[in-house]
């Protein structure tokens, strides 16, 4: 299968789980992948990663490591991850990946209840030597959906997205808004020039694949397109009907009549939640008004 993954065209294969160190062929795995000329990366919450597994991840050529670190207060940390002493084995996992070499992204997911605390997250980010910040928000699937009441609501969306920009302005190490689109047409509306083509990229130029072997555009836009147990993942790759559709970007309603369509595409998973089940619907929580919405009013 990872074989499959390169003849598709890809170039960067990220392990994920749940904790893909869990598994006792991990190393085996990334060792493989980079050889074939994959660039090997990994998201893990960082509780397993003691120095003698860091330098066997650092050896099998993982070239870099997210980490997801959700508040600055221990005990809130620990209840969002559902564990306890998470954050501090996260920080312990964080320092044994840099010194076996390995470059760490922190993560965080976004909510009503840490949204205060991005900006010192980002700082904390950098004085942990991390090089890059990406914050995640929540779109409404999978056990998002039992934690959707903590989740930010649209009035704060895009303003949360401007306070990351601003602090981007500010700070050398790179900040990506994900599974939030829009933050390029901000950022452009800002005067910024972000080294991002793209914002949406379900199913254009990523997309995962389950446990289970299942392809799925992305991890929350949760419709299967195919099982790599039962067809090539090039193939599923190449001629699903849903993935060719998405690569139209021929969205309906404003995401379609947007001047920023292909730049930003809306978060094609929230679309296909809000509208109960059009994955081509437009993002309802972008708060633009497209020209010709515009000129419609």
């Amino acid at each position: 299968m990872i074989r499959e993954i390169k003849q598709a065209g890809f170039q960067i294969m990220i392990f994920s789980g749940g904790e893909p160190v869990m598994r006792p062929d991990i190393f085996e795995l990334v060792a493989y992948a980079t050889s074939i000329g994959l660039r090997a990366v990994m998201g893990t919450n960082a509780t397993l990663i003691t120095p003698e597994v860091a330098a066997s991840l650092k050896q099998a050529g993982i070239m870099a490591a997210a980490v997801s670190l959700d508040s600055l207060d221990a005990e809130k940390h620990d209840k969002f991850r559902g564990m306890p002493d998470t954050f501090n084995m996260t920080l312990a996992g964080i320092k044994n990946l840099q010194e076996a070499g390995i470059p760490v992204q922190i993560n965080t997911t976004v909510m009503d209840w840490n949204v205060e605390e991005i900006e010192d997250l980002c700082d904390y980010a950098i004085q942990l030597g991390a090089v890059a910040y990406h914050v995640f928000f929540l779109v409404p699937t999978g056990r998002a959906i039992d934690i959707e009441e903590e989740a930010l609501r649209v009035s704060a969306y895009e303003k949360t997205i401007v306070r990351l920009m601003k602090k981007q302005q500010e700070v050398d190490i790179e900040i990506k808004p994900t599974c939030a689109p829009q933050f390029l047409r901000i950022a452009e509306m800002m005067g910024m020039n972000l080294r991002f083509s793209r914002g949406c990229l379900a199913g254009i130029s990523y997309c995962i694949i389950s446990p289970k072997g299942d392809v799925q555009p992305c991890a929350y836009l949760d419709i299967p397109l195919g099982n790599v147990r039962e067809k090539p993942f090039d193939e599923i790759w190449k001629e699903n009907d849903l993935l060719i559709n998405l690569r139209t970007m021929d969205y309906s309603g404003k995401c379609g009549l947007c001047d920023y369509k292909l730049k930003c595409g809306g978060c094609r998973a929230r679309a296909y939640y809000y509208s109960h089940g059009d994955y081509m619907a437009e993002d309802e929580w972008c708060l633009y008004k497209p020209k010709g919405v515009r000129d419609s009013e």
